[in-house]
């Protein structure tokens, strides 16, 4: 009888559960060699979000749920590792998988390499070339690390190589995110959320904000928030607005100001939120993942960063980089109000099956 790889997979914030769900459906259709577990870091945590996603992306309850939730990044990494360690001692694991650019990818995966476990990264690669990005950290250090490197464009190999990865740990495999999606879109469609917030598809934008340096800076925020007012006089805009968002804008006073054609809402569940984008007539965003979405799905995203770590959505998608120059946001909103966006061409491999080719390049390297 053959020896089954043993892999533990790592999920801990929002975004990973996208991510980590195709894998965990392609790992289960290999079973015969493939022994793995699915480990909750805790790192994100609200009761009924994390079952919200877990229902609608049909993945299974974690193995394993560490509990460890929100704190500084010093002291969240240190919590995980410290809780982490004694999983994998205890389940002696060949792999640990790791997604994305979280702290739960980095802690995770440090314990991993100094137990002598090899470590891959799902969306290895991407580079924001911005240092005081606390995921720019994440990500260089878990490729540093990493045996096997999955990238999900082009320009994850170049980083990669530049940065002397060796070329056999490198595969370009597409991406989950857009498994997700693609496996979604059509449950998504009948959620009807136009109905159910009394709007009519496309006329409206949507809005979500997030990012240290857009919503803790109150200057910053207080140019965002003129964006979303005049964003605002051109259509209606839906704005799920994150928990530390609304604090913010609650301590500088500015909940108030975001009135009139705004509609603020709790933030919605994936195929809520799928559906949403999916009708609108564009996306102002600080999101990393919603700037794949909005490509594949043909919507126009504008991106109030000045860097992107995923650049093909520039370079071949519908996203455009815009900072937060007022200038350039109102241009690119009166082209997506006129029905004149800029036209995008959905990237290499990004076509539902990123999973399943991972699971073969596993079984590839370990002669499965």
């Amino acid at each position: 009888m053959r020896k089954k790889i043993k892999i533990i997979n790592i999920v801990g914030a929002r975004p990973n559960f996208m991510k980590i769900a195709p894998i965990v459906r392609a790992m289960e259709k290999h079973k015969d060699v493939l022994d793995f577990l699915l480990v909750h870091t805790g790192q994100h945590y609200d009761e009924n979000m994390s079952n919200l996603f877990f229902n609608q992306l049909n993945i299974p309850r974690p193995d394993i749920d560490l509990g460890v939730g929100s704190g500084s990044h010093a002291w969240q990494t240190a919590e995980i590792m410290k809780k982490f360690e004694p999983v994998a001692l205890d389940y002696k694991p060949d792999y640990v998988l790791v997604v994305g650019d979280v702290n739960s990818t980095i802690a995770c995966g440090l314990v991993a390499k100094k137990l002598d476990v090899k470590v891959i990264h799902v969306e290895a690669g991407l580079r924001s070339f911005d240092m005081t990005m606390p995921e720019e950290i994440n990500r260089i250090l878990t490729d540093r690390i990493s045996d096997l490197c999955f990238v999900t464009e082009k320009s994850g190999e170049d980083n990669l190589l530049h940065e002397g990865t060796p070329k056999n740990n490198i595969h370009f495999v597409g991406n989950v995110m857009i498994d997700t999606l693609l496996a979604n879109k059509e449950k998504a469609a009948k959620i009807n959320i136009c109905d159910k917030l009394n709007i009519s598809s496309p006329e409206y934008f949507v809005a979500t904000l997030h990012r240290p340096s857009n919503v803790d800076d109150k200057a910053n925020l207080n140019k965002i928030i003129k964006i979303l007012l005049h964003a605002s006089s051109l259509k209606k805009v839906v704005f799920p607005v994150h928990p530390r968002t609304r604090n913010k804008l609650k301590e500088y006073g500015l909940l108030e100001k975001l009135e009139n054609n705004i509609i603020l809402t709790e933030p919605l569940g994936y195929l809520e939120f799928l559906d949403l984008i999916s009708n609108s007539s564009g996306v102002l965003t600080d999101s990393g993942g919603i700037q794949e979405e909005t490509t594949i799905l043909d919507i126009p995203c504008l991106t109030l960063r000045e860097n992107t770590e995923r650049p093909v959505t520039i370079n071949i998608g519908t996203n455009t980089l815009t900072g937060l120059d007022e200038e350039k946001i109102k241009k690119a909103l009166g082209k997506a109000s006129k029905k004149e966006p800029k036209q995008g061409r959905i990237p290499p491999k990004w076509d539902g099956k990123a999973a399943q080719r991972i699971i073969q390049i596993i079984k590839k390297v370990n002669n499965l």
